[in-house]
């Protein structure tokens, strides 16, 4: 008689390991690092409202004033900082309270900057999407809103160039500086910047408006320093300082090599060829839309984007890549990676086979 063989006894096949998931959305947002978290924990174990006149208010009052101390420092910044809830914040408040009485934009730029100028003049791109310097024409009195680098192509703005030809014309220069490192290349050049917290691994719900003169905008009364009423986010004002002071990579040498494996599969590395943000990349697969790439890759754990997070569910294509000339099959073709803190090669390779896999059975129903 032949014995069943038990289970125990029975070789069964080894399930399938899943994929850890690879993030490489952080120009939508970054994980929260683990100083800011623990500077948020802090401030609300003793939180008090800093506008309070009693010891623990005065406290927390303190406390404010070093992370706003900090992040000022984190920017190189040597005028006045209010803390916002973010960038569109304070874009909103820069481009609708600014006592220029015009308002001039670029064409690439953020939607909060779009929808915040309302009726502004906009300034053309060249098919790289910068502003051209020797093109910018009567400003004067105006606010110019331009971004550091574009949020959909990483591609950097001429922005010494563009604040000398602002200021020779009696303009403000803005600067949407949501995805840039805490740096002090700006100082020099801007009257205003837009900042985010939640882009450099702080908290969401706090940023802050740099301002290079407090006589640029109108008040309102209340707190931060008049130009913001409402209770000051302590906890996500440590957090956020606590987050620009831990370094970031240099993703320089990830970026080329990812921009190098898509251009051997027959991907365009958009905006190739000017100076673009290390952490952010854009790539078009001829032939597939970004919605089915997005699918693909979110099938495979891998997070990636079509474009900013706040017009990334919209139908229409960019009007970045509209701006700078492209067609609108081209542009609905495009997704975008961004790199963080915690990006490694490894996850740079495994979201390149990824696309290879893509465009191969693109090629193959082709």
């Amino acid at each position: 008689m032949t014995e069943t063989p038990s289970l125990s006894d029975t070789a069964l096949p080894e399930a399938s390991t899943p994929h850890a998931p690879v993030y490489l959305d952080h120009a939508a947002t970054s994980p929260l690092t683990a100083a800011a978290r623990a500077a948020m924990i802090d401030g609300m174990t003793h939180w008090a409202n800093p506008s309070s006149p009693h010891a623990a208010g005065r406290a927390a009052r303190a406390a404010l004033e070093r992370a706003r101390d900090a992040v000022a420092a984190a920017y190189g910044w040597p005028n006045e900082t209010l803390f916002t809830s973010g960038a569109s914040e304070s874009l909103a408040i820069a481009l609708g309270r600014a006592v220029a009485g015009r308002r001039v934009v670029s064409a690439v730029e953020h939607d909060a900057a779009l929808r915040a100028a309302g009726a502004a003049e906009v300034l053309p791109v060249d098919s790289f999407g910068r502003v051209d310097p020797a093109a910018i024409g009567g400003v004067a009195g105006a606010v110019v809103a331009v971004q550091w680098c574009n949020s959909e192509t990483g591609v950097h703005q001429p922005i010494a160039a563009i604040a000398e030809a602002v200021h020779a014309r009696g303009g403000i220069l803005l600067v949407d500086a949501a995805q840039m490192p805490a740096t002090d290349e700006l100082a020099a050049h801007a009257d205003m910047i837009a900042l985010s917290s939640h882009k450099r691994g702080g908290p969401p719900g706090i940023g802050a408006l740099l301002v290079r003169d407090l006589a640029l905008l109108h008040p309102t009364g209340g707190q931060e320093r008049g130009y913001r009423p409402g209770t000051e986010n302590l906890p996500g004002a440590l957090g956020y300082a606590a987050a620009l002071a831990e370094p970031e990579p240099d993703h320089a040498g990830l970026r080329a090599r990812l921009d190098d494996l898509i251009r051997r599969s027959g991907g365009e590395v958009v905006g190739e060829g000017t100076e673009r943000h290390p952490a952010i990349g854009a790539y078009r697969m001829p032939g597939v839309a970004a919605a089915a790439q997005l699918i693909r890759f979110d099938l495979e754990r891998i997070a990636v984007s079509a474009g900013s997070a706040c017009a990334s569910g919209s139908l229409k294509s960019s009007h970045v890549l509209r701006a700078m000339g492209w067609g609108e099959e081209a542009a609905r073709e495009v997704v975008r990676v961004s790199f963080g803190r915690t990006t490694t090669a490894a996850e740079v390779e495994r979201f390149a086979a990824a696309w290879r896999a893509v465009a191969r059975t693109r090629r193959f129903a082709a």
